[in-house]
């Protein structure tokens, strides 16, 4: 069965640029042009990844993703003509998965869709991942991270930190380092956008072992992993 994308656009020629691109791969596509009918469709139907417009007529598409962050965790791509660094911030910190600016190529736009899709797939894992006295394994051909044999849902950027941090357990990583393992245009990035990963990185693998606190900080200096693991 076809993964169903929801296209939140207000833009006719962008949303049917958009819809095309998609079902050509072998999505199944439905639209909204509101921010308010988005959020209808999807009480009434359940969806695998929304691409979101930020600027919708109604409400902006950062009050549906929190909305939608209120109930659900499926991925959402944002498409965006606001291009500044705080805005792209913006997006992701509130829990934004990715993000495209206009113009963009349809092209682009559906390999990033095919990526985020990866990632939090139910790909069978690895037979040594699902082994719970295991703490924490990386997989990096399925771009998951199993912590104590649970599957992290995770953006691509806690990814990439988490396993920085698992190559090198109780090694120090300033934020700038960790900006530099984490996105491709670290010199655009804030370090406190570094804080608010830790911070949902830290959420979830409490959700799995609440008595752990896995990532040590290290005032003025970073965060580490830890190196050795209590019982929990």
């Amino acid at each position: 069965m076809p993964a169903r994308i929801l296209i939140v656009e207000d833009e006719p020629s962008i949303c049917e640029n958009v819809v095309y691109a998609l079902e050509a791969d072998g999505f199944a596509v439905a639209t909204a042009t509101t921010g308010r009918e988005a959020l209808d469709r999807m009480t009434a139907q359940t969806f695998d990844l929304i691409v979101l417009d930020v600027g919708l007529p109604d409400i902006t598409g950062f009050e549906v993703c929190k909305a939608i962050r209120k109930t659900q965790s499926l991925p959402i791509l944002f498409l965006t003509a606001r291009s500044s660094e705080v805005d792209r911030v913006v997006g992701l910190e509130i829990g934004g998965d990715d993000y495209v600016v206009k113009p963009f190529s349809p092209r682009e736009l559906v390999a990033r869709v095919r990526a985020i899709l990866r990632r939090v797939s139910a790909t069978p894992l690895p037979p040594n991942a699902h082994d719970a006295a295991i703490p924490l394994v990386i997989d990096d051909v399925r771009c998951q991270a199993i912590y104590f044999g649970t599957a992290l849902n995770l953006s691509r950027y806690e990814f990439r930190m988490l396993k920085a941090f698992a190559a090198h357990p109780g090694r120090v990583f300033s934020r700038e380092q960790l900006m530099d393992h984490a996105s491709e245009e670290p010199d655009a990035s804030m370090e406190r956008t570094v804080d608010t990963h830790i911070k949902t990185l830290r959420s979830r693998m409490r959700g799995v072992r609440a008595g752990i606190d896995p990532i040590v900080t290290h005032r003025g200096m970073g965060y580490s992993l830890l190196e050795t693991w209590p019982d929990a």
